[in-house]
């Protein structure tokens, strides 16, 4: 298992370690990693065809995420809320921040439309069975195995020439705050689901550690454990994203740490715009240096609780 969780580990390793300055080819990376997601899961959803009775799996993959879903959030919202009476963090300035960079009906979309993708990839597994074509189900998981080993390394890229430096982390205490609380929270959280799930409690402490990068998690999760349980790590990380875009607006001016770090990962992106909007641009760099600290030990925290 060690053995396997380097090799998923290498490609993040060694994207990590190139530089990249040039902005077309920033650009082009960006645009491969999301290709390489939506192609990934795609595949996932032609995997989830290919399982005997379908049905009764996805009714248990949508009430195992539900379950997970719920234990995780009540968690990261009762030390958030804690954290949020201890700390002086508050948003302060224009609650609404002009020409932000995308309104918060288009970010939900946008991660409405990778479940469409992963939906779409059932029904064109469910066309092969028809057109008898069944044996190219075996093709699916191969081919998401190499993509991923790619999109690893985009992201390893991505994080690399993200503009943070470690002094830039270091020094923002409460980006940094924010980010242990929700590491530790999600982590107790998936000790507790486990049992709940019929999951081993490393498994269960790989399902908490996606911290909301919905896209990764499913697909690192499916890579080790099957697309059943790869489709619950998905839509228990979008549902908490998907909650972040509701609870940003409500709670971040009495309770700042709880809106930045609620939305998890997705705070140096998805989230970060409806952040901005609602808590100035002073909330900003907090939210994306937790943001990038919850990106940063997602992966080799997925990788390393499945090795053991």
């Amino acid at each position: 298992m060690l053995s396997g969780l380097l090799i998923v580990l290498l490609p993040l390793v060694l994207g990590y370690l190139v530089p990249v300055r040039h902005a077309g080819l920033l650009a082009l990376i960006n645009q491969a990693v999301n290709a390489s997601v939506y192609l990934i899961l795609l595949l996932m959803g032609v995997s989830l065809a290919a399982l005997d009775d379908l049905g009764s799996q996805l009714s248990y993959m949508g009430s195992q995420a539900l379950m997970l879903f719920t234990v995780i959030a009540v968690c990261n919202l009762a030390a958030l809320a804690w954290l949020s009476r201890r700390s002086r963090l508050r948003a302060e300035g224009s609650p609404i921040v002009k020409d932000a960079p995308t309104s918060k009906l288009a970010a939900m979309l946008g991660s409405l439309a990778l479940v469409g993708v992963v939906i779409l990839g059932v029904l064109v597994g469910l066309a092969l069975d028809w057109l008898g074509l069944e044996r190219l189900h075996g093709v699916a998981e191969p081919l998401a195995e190499w993509v991923l080993y790619v999109l690893l390394a985009l992201i390893g890229c991505q994080l690399r020439n993200s503009g943070m430096s470690l002094k830039q982390i270091l020094l923002n205490r409460h980006g940094l705050v924010i980010a242990v609380t929700v590491v530790a929270s999600s982590l107790i959280a998936g000790l507790i689901a486990a049992p709940l799930l019929s999951l081993s409690w490393n498994e269960g402490l790989a399902m908490a550690a996606g911290f909301g990068w919905y896209s990764l998690s499913g697909i690192l999760i499916g890579d080790q454990l099957g697309p059943v349980l790869g489709g619950v790590a998905f839509f228990n990380d979008l549902a908490r994203e998907l909650l972040a875009f509701i609870l940003i607006p409500l709670t971040i001016h009495r309770a700042t740490p709880l809106a930045i770090g609620y939305g998890g990962a997705t705070s140096m992106d998805f989230t970060l715009p409806v952040i901005q909007q609602h808590g100035g641009v002073a909330c900003v760099p907090i939210a994306v240096v937790s943001g990038f600290i919850l990106s940063l030990l997602a992966p080799p925290l997925i990788l390393l609780f499945l090795s053991l």
